[in-house]
């Protein structure tokens, strides 16, 4: 239902705001106005896009939470659809989430009614070389530290084949 309401409410916001400031500094100064913030939040949107994509990549790279680097391009996308869009009130709501301290207050916000849950899952392999070797015994651990894997001994693919019975061929 909010969202009808918004729907209706902007752009009757916006037209009356049109009215208004048209009417006082004329219909050319207006035009040029919704110009103008076009353009600049197009330059804005495109640095700070720049920044949080490499915000982005850097968390990815150094195993943190991308959530709020993500959450922060996603608010600049969103910037940039209200900042094209052609109005007053919508470029009011455009600058201000290119304001990165406002971005963190709502994305601070948005994280308090927000319930992520994480999982795992353990994908195990049994019968590996390990667990033949030990009587096929297989550990589950949930130590971080363990890494569940199979091997593959190199060494014995560079010598002369092997028969099934591990003789040599000659």
């Amino acid at each position: 239902m909010w969202l009808l309401v918004a729907f209706l409410a902007v752009p009757l916001i916006e037209i009356a705001l049109f009215i208004q400031v048209g009417g006082i500094i004329g219909l050319g100064w207006t035009l040029l106005i919704v110009v103008i913030t076009a353009v600049l939040g197009a330059y804005m949107v495109r640095n700070q896009g720049a920044q949080v994509m490499a915000q982005v990549r850097r968390s990815f790279s150094e195993v943190r939470d991308p959530s709020e680097p993500l959450a922060h391009g996603a608010m600049i996308l969103f910037a940039g659809a209200l900042l094209l869009t052609p109005g007053f009130f919508t470029d009011i709501f455009g600058f201000l989430l290119l304001i990165p301290k406002f971005r963190s207050f709502a994305f601070a916000n948005i994280r308090k009614r927000v319930n992520v849950q994480s999982f795992s899952t353990h994908n195990s392999h049994h019968g590996t070389q390990h667990g033949a070797q030990h009587g096929a015994q297989h550990r589950h651990t949930s130590n971080p530290d363990v890494i569940d894997g199979e091997y593959e001994d190199l060494e014995n693919n560079n010598r002369e084949s092997t028969g099934p019975s591990g003789w040599t061929k000659h």
